[in-house]
């Protein structure tokens, strides 16, 4: 038994198998005309394996869990956890033992892990798995006889013999065919059904133009065929495709945002943590308390609720867009939803309905004409054959107007069919005999315009029959081929009348003929199709067709919404420019057809490399590696399994609206994100900035490490709030994007902002309330009053911090001034009130106590209200000062 060496070179050799005779073919995949023998059969599925798609298999419970822990943050807080367990448990004797530091870390681990793993297994549960592209048998000859076979049985040398209706089982070469008509829409983007022939010998740009090959995953639509496999299973085109979107992903926009934010904090974190432990080491001789206070400042420093926030404020968008009929598979791709600034998408069943419906009925000036409609509705209803889309419409047309119109009334009834002549793709066209009540005989022919003109020697114009002349002929013609260029499928109808036509009619007889007129068809636009264009066109999204269909369908359906048509770039033209070039051309066009998968994700990489957030709609299989590709793969509810499966997103409505309302849930959940990581990473930075000015003036620690770990605790569990927060409208109009530079920005200006403001809390505190409270300096106190006043100052500092800390969010969670026009979501206000409420009692109570904090005079709070007034105040005209230096706040 030989074996090709390109076997897996599916393309190559398809291409050549294609090109060898009949008896050649057979011989290069070892099999005979009547099929292969059960034993041969065996042996070939034992070398090339069975016909079945590879699929990814989906995580057990028990890795989506570990999963959910792991990130830069948890990583560090468990790291910190484990140094506490061992400082504060294992070291320690008897009662000096403290599980509060590891217990307060381990729960900040937990709250976060546990939450995005449920918010997680939510989502995951809206994915579906890839379901087979083909049906459960076919038809193969196995030891002389037709026999049908479950399809994973299939193997390379089987021929198999297919008619209207089946699935192409595998790739293969066809033998023979008669009106072979197969839809590769999916695979294409084509929106009619194509004319195979075994026979053809025309030359063709790629192996699916190839009218001697049928691919797997396609369908016969009508006539018959025999053919023999050439490839199965992952080695078929559908195969290929299966397999790249099988492909591990490359970080989208989302991922590349997330990381560069998460190692900045780290950064950051890594150079103060050091420095914290050398200072309060020098200065208070205590290095095993400052190496506990430093540890706790990496804590500190550690944004952990950051993952929870983020997949909290993920899955708050997937519901609501669930609510819009969208079913969110990624959750990631939620915000690369608002970020995308580039929406590719297919045409055929994306932007158009899939359909073949008739546009027009026209007398031969272009006139409509409703007696074309009649003669094409006779050859319609009356023919035996296959009835194909145009049939369908023509006869739903009919049955649409004939109550406003007589003559299209009980047509059905009035004539009856004496004889007919079966389409056919040689002659292509179709012809029926028909006669009336009165028994006035009639030939009805419709077919493509050239065909029809062939038979006609003359031609209706302005109600007269007048001989066709080549100069008619030319006109017709014209006037046809301007209605191909507006995206219309031209056909032709023919009539003429005798009495003497013959008992069995034949091609000869399809003479002579009338013609009066034409039908144009279309696949229309959505309804919905233009309005969303122009609804993401404002929204800052740029709109562009990548399709497998010719470009002269595409420009006119392009036109009728909205999408800029003057240019086009073809896939013959793209394959001759390098990725530079490529983008250069492609970034001011707008439709690219004629496009293979492979074309149209190279496209899509190529903009994502130039920093552009990339969406790509399609329904499809030929759509499937650019979904896979794109920063975000939308398909919509009659998309292909496969088409479904690589997407991160899928529109259950053909209303293409709500992918406006996708985007701004996008948007607002960026933001909410942004508010999080913004005010967390500024604030941590002008705390620890203050705790190094203070490490190195203060006698004592200016908060236990205690202190600050349930300080952060209770300050994350009111920032879950912040992804249920409401969001500016003006702030949705413009894509989001991931910007570390901004984060930085934004630290560095707000963060020193506070410790000024944290730097006159101490002033006041070590000043001003101690002394008033112990009647002197700390400086004059025994060793007692001396640790009093240090809890009395670390008290007061912890108070405060959490007033500062929650309620700048009200603060720059909006461009606007406080108050005025954009007002917080009622649970952001009621959990920041809580936790401060929470923070501010506990002093009082046995747990201040266990903490080490202390109640606080009354004349502490007209510090704290006066700094806190004094604070905001600042913060709201620094705000202003930043958004005019920098453009945008969040």
């Amino acid at each position: 038994m030989k074996k090709s060496k390109n076997i897996f070179n599916s393309n190559l050799f398809l291409e050549e198998i294609s090109n060898l005779s009949i008896t050649d073919t057979l011989n290069s995949l070892d099999t005979h005309i009547n099929g292969l023998t059960s034993d041969d059969a065996s042996k070939f599925q034992d070398v090339y394996g069975n016909n079945k798609l590879s699929k990814d298999k989906k995580p057990s419970f028990i890795k989506r869990f570990i999963e959910a822990f792991i990130n830069p943050f948890t990583i560090i807080l468990f790291v910190l956890a484990i140094i506490s367990f061992i400082t504060d448990v294992i070291l320690e004797t008897g009662n000096n033992k403290d599980y509060m530091t590891v217990g307060i870390i381990s729960l900040m681990i937990l709250t976060s892990g546990i939450m995005r793993f449920i918010q997680e297994t939510k989502s995951s549960n809206a994915s579906e798995k890839l379901k087979d592209m083909v049906e459960t048998t076919t038809g193969v000859m196995r030891d002389n006889t037709l026999v049908e076979i479950p399809l994973d049985e299939v193997v390379r040398g089987d021929i198999v013999v297919l008619s209207a209706g089946d699935i192409i089982p595998a790739d293969i070469k066809l033998l023979e065919t008669k009106d072979l008509f197969i839809k590769q829409t999916s695979l294409t983007g084509e929106s009619y059904p194509v004319e195979k022939i075994a026979s053809s010998s025309e030359k063709f740009n790629s192996v699916l133009e190839d009218k001697r090959l049928a691919f797997m995953g396609t369908s016969v639509v009508s006539g018959y065929a025999k053919g023999v496999v050439v490839v199965t299973g992952d080695h078929t085109y559908l195969g290929k495709i299966n397999k790249k979107m099988n492909e591990k992903p490359q970080p989208t926009n989302f991922d590349k945002g997330i990381s560069s934010i998460s190692w900045l904090l780290i950064r950051f974190m890594l150079f103060m943590v050091p420095v914290v432990f050398v200072i309060n080491g020098l200065t208070k001789g205590d290095y095993a308390e400052a190496f506990l206070f430093a540890v706790s400042i990496a804590v500190g420093l550690t944004p952990e609720m950051l993952p929870m926030i983020v997949t909290t404020s993920l899955s708050k968008g997937a519901v609501e867009l669930s609510k819009k009929k969208i079913i969110v598979k990624n959750l990631n791709s939620i915000q690369n939803f608002g970020s995308m600034d580039i929406l590719f998408t297919d045409k055929t069943g994306t932007l158009t309905q899939d359909l073949v419906i008739i546009e027009d009925h026209l007398d031969l000036h272009g006139n409509t004409d409703v007696r074309v409609l009649r003669h094409a509705y006779l050859n319609s209803f009356f023919q035996t054959g296959l009835k194909n889309l145009m049939d369908r419409s023509i006869i739903e047309k009919t049955n649409e107007l004939k109550e406003s119109h007589l003559s299209l009334q009980n047509l059905n009834t009035e004539f009856t069919k004496i004889d007919e002549i079966p389409f056919d793709f040689s002659r292509r066209r179709m012809s029926v005999i028909i006669k009336n009540s009165v028994n006035k005989k009639q030939m009805v022919t419709k077919g493509a315009i050239e065909e029809i003109l062939s038979i006609c020697t003359h031609a209706e114009i302005d109600g007269t029959v007048v001989p066709l002349t080549k100069e008619k002929e030319s006109f017709i013609l014209d006037k046809a081929n301007s209605y191909n260029k507006k995206g219309y499928r031209v056909i032709g109808v023919a009539q003429k009348t005798s009495e003497n036509f013959p008992l069995e009619l034949s091609i000869k007889d399809e003479s002579d003929m009338v013609l009066i007129g034409f039908l144009t068809f279309y696949d229309p636009p959505k309804e919905s199709a233009q309005k969303a264009i122009s609804s993401l066109n404002d929204y800052g999204v740029s709109v562009k067709v990548l399709t497998g269909d010719n470009e002269i369908v595409t420009k006119s359906i392009a036109e009728k919404i909205g999408i800029p048509n003057k240019h086009i770039l073809l896939g013959q033209e793209i394959d001759l420019l390098d990725d530079e070039n490529l983008y250069k051309e492609a970034k001011d066009t707008y439709i690219f057809a004629k496009l293979s998968p492979e074309q149209k994700s190279r496209i899509v990489t190529v903009f994502m490399n130039h920093q552009h957030v990339v969406g790509f709609m399609g329904d499809g299989i030929n759509d499937a590696p650019a979904m896979k590709t794109a920063d975000i793969g939308i398909s919509v509810d009659s998309g292909s399994d496969i088409a479904k499966e690589s997407a991160d997103i899928i529109l259950l409505e053909k209303d293409l609206e709500i992918l406006k309302n996708g985007m701004i849930e996008g948007r607002k959940t960026y933001a909410n994100m942004m508010k999080y990581i913004k005010m967390t990473t500024s604030s941590n930075f002008g705390n620890m900035f203050s705790v190094l000015i203070a490490s190195a003036f203060l006698p004592f620690l200016p908060m236990l490490a205690i202190h600050l770990l349930f300080l952060n605790l209770i300050y994350d569990i009111a920032c879950i709030a912040l992804p249920f927060d409401n969001v500016d409208e003006d702030y949705l109009k413009k894509p989001k994007n991931w910007d570390t530079k901004s984060v930085r920005n934004f630290m560095f200006f707000f963060g020193p902002i506070s410790s000024v403001f944290d730097i006159l809390t101490f002033i006041f505190m070590f000043f001003v309330i101690g002394p008033i409270l112990f009647g002197t300096s700390y400086f004059n106190l025994n060793d007692t009053l001396k640790l009093e006043f240090a809890s009395t100052f670390q008290t007061g500092w912890f108070v405060l911090s959490m007033w500062t800390q929650t309620l700048i969010i009200f603060i720059i969670r909006t461009n606007k001034r406080l108050f005025k026009g954009s007002l917080a979501s009622k649970s952001l206000y009621l959990l920041t009130l809580l936790g401060i409420v929470i923070v501010t009692s506990i002093p009082f109570t046995v747990i201040g106590t266990h903490l080490d904090l202390v109640s606080l005079p009354w004349y502490f709070f007209i510090l704290l209200f006066s700094i806190v007034i004094i604070y905001l105040s600042t913060v709201s005209f620094m705000k202003h000062l930043f958004i005019k230096k920098y453009g945008d706040l969040l």
